[in-house]
């Protein structure tokens, strides 16, 4: 089988980028540079959604070329399809429940709640405004109850094996915050969290791969990494 990941660079479809290096698996690698916010024609073009991630299987097991888009149904398309069904826990263990959980959590509460924000945020809703302040109580709600898990966990978010539910939060913790700034200096077990998935030999091969042109040390930081260019003011961009 042919993997091809379409990386919209600076996105979350870096998640497809760390998930094949921490599986060593073979795989072809298209980035796009955004244009100068949003996907390019050539990303667009790729799925009706126009989203990224996309994956491209030439020969999945359908027998048909595939191509699959959303992070969590190209996590799991490739972790079981190509990996064997590693970095996911399988029903009947101990921690299946809680990996199901953590697995979701990323993209059903807290990555959602920082779009929400981020939303208003473009349209110019003032920071006082009802909606924007009930969104950022969403966001440090999330925020605390990721910390308080981990203080328990004490190393990954399902114990003491690092998993895809790792990999999915990764994105919302680093690069996403280039969006929509998010101090993380309060939470110390996610910052300390943080530098440990930072550490991994297959986060540093993704961002190298995928995003060479970020400064991944700025983006371990509790301080926020600095904005993306194609929203700084014109006059400092």
């Amino acid at each position: 089988m042919v993997l091809t990941v379409h990386h919209l660079c600076v996105s979350q479809s870096e998640r497809i980028v760390f998930l094949c290096e921490e599986l060593g698996i073979p795989y072809e690698l298209k980035t796009y540079q955004r244009s100068p916010l949003l996907s390019p024609p050539a990303y667009l073009a790729l799925h009706p959604l126009g989203a990224a991630p996309v994956i491209q299987d030439d020969n999945s097991s359908g027998g048909e070329p595939l191509t699959l888009a959303e992070s969590a149904a190209c996590v799991d398309y490739i972790i079981h399809v190509h990996g064997s069904g590693r970095l996911a826990i399988p029903p009947g263990h101990r921690n299946y429940a809680d990996y199901l959980y953590w697995y979701h959590f990323t993209q059903g509460s807290l990555q959602p709640a920082i779009g929400r924000a981020m939303a208003l945020r473009f349209a110019g809703v003032a920071e006082d405004s009802n909606w924007r302040v009930r969104f950022e109580a969403k966001i440090a709600q999330d925020l605390q109850f990721l910390d308080q898990r981990l203080g328990v966990t004490g190393k990954w978010l399902v114990g003491e094996e690092f998993t895809a539910a790792d990999v999915m939060v990764m994105f919302t913790l680093t690069t996403m915050r280039k969006f929509y700034p998010m101090e993380l200096g309060a939470y110390g077990n996610v910052v300390a969290y943080v530098g440990r998935v930072a550490g991994r030999e297959g986060y540093r091969r993704a961002m190298a791969r995928g995003d060479p042109e970020l400064d991944v040390e700025s983006l371990v930081q509790g301080a926020s990494p600095p904005l993306f260019g194609a929203l700084l003011p014109k006059a400092e961009s």
